[in-house]
């Protein structure tokens, strides 16, 4: 049979499509070409917000124009959180709910040059607004002797990046009786001649120890760039999520990593229009993100999730208007600290991992430190690491 997958929302979510799609190739199917009507489309799917959602259902209903006769299949996040609302819709013939309590591996080796290595699953933390402890189930893993292989099998394929992907990945070894530190060291001393790259995905700020962030300064390859997610830069409003941390410990984990690694990446992510988060309380959030020393904001807009807690607590409710509002402005801070980070490390020496072709005749990678950098096509550099002065 012919097959598409069809993939909406994060990493994780690719990289277990890409999983799905390579056992199914295995068994002997086949992967349906770009403009071939498939005999099965799976969409795989996501629920992190209400736009994800609606996402989702343009995606069946896109899916089932293109693919008229095909068995379209529906799993993934919003399959386990709505599958009734699901099997209503006359597009779809069947939903599958993935088991909560079972570790499914997944590798995305469909980019050659970056691998997505799936390292946990699930969630144990139920922030108030959150609903994917309930679509990902708890908190789970494999081995780190697993995953060892794993990423020496993706290298020895030829990726040169691995990226550690994963639900809470910082809660790394609750399954197994380990931890995430020892598999950072673990992957950075895999004997491996060849260059390749460590990448780390999302880690909580209160999971980002000191001795990860050390091990990182020393390392061979994992890169200098940390995902930490923020949400709130108001201590009250933290507390209403349901954070394991205040903006105190979170200053503290960037001046850190600013103190060892002082030309590191540091992403956030920030939410903004939670429940409770008053105009007071915005204002300190504002102050808070403008004075911190990192690179890039991730901005979400609050969006209601049936069945978490927020809902049920009494707080004032931020109008939609409002929301938009403020992830402008957040949008807008971002810019300028992107600038501002490309500014302070353009030019200097750097290691770029060379990718792929663009619409307009040229190549592109990224740096260790994550800057984005552009060239002439050039076949003989794709997948290659050069020195650049970036």
């Amino acid at each position: 049979m012919t097959i598409r997958i069809i993939t909406l929302g994060c990493k994780l979510n690719f990289a277990e499509s890409s999983a799905l799609m390579n056992e199914l190739v295995s068994r002997g199917h086949r992967r349906a070409k770009k403009d071939e009507e498939a005999d099965v489309v799976i969409v795989n799917t996501c629920t992190v917000t209400d736009t994800a959602d609606q996402k989702d259902r343009q995606a069946i209903h896109r899916a089932r124009r293109e693919n008229p006769n095909a068995k379209l299949i529906v799993t993934g996040c919003y399959a386990r959180l709505k599958p009734k609302e699901i099997a209503d819709m006359v597009e779809v013939n069947k939903v599958i709910i993935k088991r909560e309590d079972i570790f499914q591996q997944a590798v995305s080796r469909d980019d050659r040059t970056r691998c997505f290595l799936k390292v946990q699953d699930g969630c144990n933390y139920f922030c108030t607004y959150c609903a994917i402890p309930y679509a990902r189930g708890r908190s789970r893993n494999p081995s780190i002797s697993f995953l060892i292989e794993e990423a020496e099998k993706a290298i020895k394929e030829g990726a040169k990046e691995i990226v550690l992907t994963g639900v809470n990945i910082g809660d790394f070894g609750r399954s197994t009786g380990e931890n995430f530190i020892d598999l950072l060291s673990e992957l950075d001393n895999m004997p491996i001649e060849s260059p390749f790259r460590i990448r780390i995905g999302s880690v909580e700020p209160n999971l980002l120890s000191d001795d990860i962030i050390d091990l990182v300064a020393r390392s061979k390859h994992i890169a200098p760039h940390f995902h930490i997610p923020l949400q709130s830069g108001s201590d009250r409003v933290l507390k209403i999520m349901n954070r394991h941390y205040d903006t105190a410990l979170f200053s503290e984990r960037v001046a850190h990593i600013r103190q060892v690694l002082p030309d590191a990446f540091i992403g956030v992510d920030c939410m903004v229009g939670v429940r409770g988060e008053t105009q007071e309380c915005w204002e300190e959030y504002v102050k808070y993100i403008t004075a911190l020393s990192v690179s890039q904001l991730h901005v979400f807009t609050y969006s209601e999730r049936a069945g978490t807690r927020m809902l049920s607590m009494d707080l004032p409710i931020v109008s939609m208007k409002e929301r938009k509002e403020r992830s402008k402005a957040l949008h807008r801070i971002s810019e300028q600290k992107l600038q501002a980070f490309y500014a302070e490390h353009l030019p200097s020496p750097a290691t770029v991992l060379w990718e792929a072709k663009n619409d307009h005749g040229l190549m592109y990678g990224f740096t260790e430190n994550y800057i984005r950098l552009s060239r002439p096509y050039d076949k003989t550099l794709v997948n290659t690491f050069t020195s650049v002065m970036q």
